[in-house]
């Protein structure tokens, strides 16, 4: 019977925990450059070991006992399908056609260096000429940071991403793609940093100049998902409720002597 509670509980947590995913990607749904995250459940006597990621292969699970004790998120992926295309016609502002990443460095603050990969391209000028992100952090090219001329009239940028300024040709941007995208991590809400046994390939994307690709959340599909999470969550709480029942009569009245 308690082991009854225990797999009750096991599933109210998990569809916390699918909740909590979903919430977040309602909350992004509006975020360039934005990824759909999704949760996979499996019983938990089949993640008790797990292989962690490595050159060999993403994931290898070993099922250990006969007894299934509950279930658990057996991972939180990512949906990796293309956004829609806006165009906001802002100089700076840059969108992916295809796979591929631009390339950011984030100086963190112990002030080291991290290399990092993100679909949001919506881009400017800083007054020393670098072009940033949102938060500051250094867009790439092929020759390192890119710096244009802020008093530029004319800057243009290629579907091949070759920034030409004035008729002047600065840089080219580096845009990444990986083989196999499980060997990514995730930081923050739009960026991603590869990991061990993680493979660059040339990128086949194409960049689109006064564009920007948007959250590729669908609303109404996480909306039905809420409701679902939260239909299954007071199932378990039901679950847990008849149990406490059926062990309040256990202990309080069966058996009882009558006098």
């Amino acid at each position: 019977m308690l082991r009854g509670l225990y797999t009750a509980w096991t599933g109210m947590v998990n569809e916390q925990k699918r909740l909590d995913v979903v919430s977040n990607n309602m909350a992004n749904s509006d975020t360039i450059g934005y990824k759909d995250e999704r949760v996979a459940s499996q019983a938990f006597d089949q993640v008790l070991g797990i292989k962690i990621r490595d050159g060999s292969q993403a994931y290898h699970n070993q099922a250990i006992g006969r007894f299934s004790l509950g279930v658990k998120i057996g991972e939180v992926y990512t949906d990796y399908t293309q956004g829609s295309i806006r165009e906001t016609k802002n100089t700076y502002d840059v969108a992916l056609s295809g796979r591929g990443f631009f390339t950011v460095n984030v100086v963190d603050k112990n002030g080291e260096t991290h290399t990092r990969y993100t679909r949001n391209g919506q881009f400017h000028l800083t007054k020393d000429g670098y072009l940033v992100d949102a938060d500051g952090n250094r867009i790439q090219g092929e020759g390192g940071d890119i710096v244009i001329d802020p008093s530029s009239r004319k800057v243009s940028i290629s579907n091949t991403g070759e920034i030409v300024a004035d008729g002047q040709t600065i840089d080219t941007l580096q845009i990444v793609d990986f083989a196999d995208y499980d060997y990514l991590r995730k930081y923050g809400d739009t960026m991603y940093e590869p990991v061990e046994g993680a493979t660059t390939v040339n990128a086949t994307a194409e960049v689109l100049q006064g564009y920007t690709e948007q959250s590729n959340v669908n609303v109404i599909k996480e909306m039905l998902d809420v409701i679902t999470t939260t239909r299954a969550y007071e199932a378990n709480q039901k679950v847990i409720r008849s149990y406490d029942s059926m062990l309040d009569r256990s202990v309080n009245q069966v058996g009882r002597l009558s006098g």
